[in-house]
């Protein structure tokens, strides 16, 4: 009776806040765009990447969650539009995890993977790199890949920090390693003119970066495949916990982070190249940091989006392909479960 009430308190908020036509009609917890395509999913991800978002003040963030509350419980006040639920909710989402409704760090949400790894790539980026400066620039990018992970994880189980530690240390050393080996054989191939080394020094960080970005969601997640993970049914409901939808999350998240550094880490060697050959860069060398600067924050800022939108967050999977204790726990033909960013 209790979830048929609140069903029809939903529902009578809904027609309250329907006065908005410039949006479609709000349902909590849903996306506001299409999940079965892949634009719509770009549009719903550009919304929880917004960096707008990291200004949210606490009231701010206070207010839109008691809105969502409103209209959970049917209390919601006359004269709220479908423009401003939806505005509630994609604050909702940037800031709060979806499991335990506690805020992520800033630098680790999301919305802030543009502002905070831009100066990161930057610096992985950088010609004529030494040694320590290899060294430091992955181990920088790994700890922050390594923290983002760990932050928008799927949280259903607990995970205690020394698979934190473990998954932190097996990342840092494999993109180290990679990077540093590769360094070194570009430096001894003796076939390539200097113009053409430093070419090739350039996309060293590519390969670097995305065999340890697989470690690293394997490492720091990898609880997920011991424990499993929650898989809801089409009404929100808990079904079960379920190893293999775990493997399946992992598998997306780590397709999307193989995906992720192909533009940011090959496109702006490429441009740079390009742009270091004009007239205007010859003549003012101080100028190559800030246009670096620049071509690395807009690769990553269309990359960003482009990757995480190959597969939704919430995403789904036929019974008949779970464990037979999952597919006999409910009706259902499919269940969904949060895959992590």
């Amino acid at each position: 009776m209790a979830d048929t009430a609140t069903t029809a308190s939903a529902a009578a908020a809904a027609s309250a806040a329907s006065a908005s036509t410039d949006a479609p009609p709000f349902q909590l917890g849903k996306p506001r765009f299409q999940q079965t395509s892949f634009y719509g999913r770009f549009r719903h991800f550009l919304d929880i990447i917004d960096p707008r978002t990291l200004f949210v003040t606490e009231r701010r963030l206070r207010e839109a969650v008691q809105l969502l509350e409103d209209y959970k419980n049917g209390t919601l006040r006359p004269g709220v539009t479908n423009e401003q639920l939806w505005s509630a909710q994609k604050i909702k989402q940037a800031i709060l995890h979806p499991d335990t409704n506690e805020k992520i760090f800033m630098p680790f949400r999301m919305s802030g993977y543009i502002p905070f790894g831009t100066p990161i790539v930057v610096g992985l980026l950088l010609p004529n790199q030494t040694l320590a400066s290899t060294v430091f620039w992955q181990w920088l990018n790994q700890s922050h890949n390594a923290c983002v992970n760990y932050a928008n994880r799927n949280a259903t189980k607990p995970s205690p920090a020394s698979k934190f530690i473990q998954g932190y240390l097996g990342a840092v050393i494999s993109a180290v390693s990679i990077a540093v080996g590769l360094n070194v054989l570009v430096q001894k191939a003796n076939k390539f003119t200097p113009a053409t080394r430093l070419l090739v020094q350039r996309f060293v960080p590519f390969p670097a970066v995305a065999s340890a970005n697989i470690c690293n969601v394997v490492l720091m997640r990898y609880g997920e495949l011991e424990e499993g993970i929650d898989v809801l049914d089409g009404d929100g409901n808990l079904v079960g916990s379920s190893k293999i939808a775990a493997r399946h999350a992992l598998l997306e998240t780590a397709l999307t982070r193989v995906v992720l550094p192909m533009p940011i880490l090959v496109l702006p060697p490429i441009v740079m190249s390009m742009l270091e050959k004009t007239a205007l860069l010859q003549a003012r060398p101080r100028l190559l940091l800030p246009v670096q600067s620049l071509v690395c924050l807009a690769a990553f800022g269309l990359a960003l989006p482009l990757a995480i939108s190959l597969f939704p967050q919430m995403s789904e999977i036929e019974t008949s392909q779970l464990e037979p204790e999952i597919a006999r726990a409910t009706s259902s033909r499919t269940v969904v479960y949060n895959k992590g960013l």
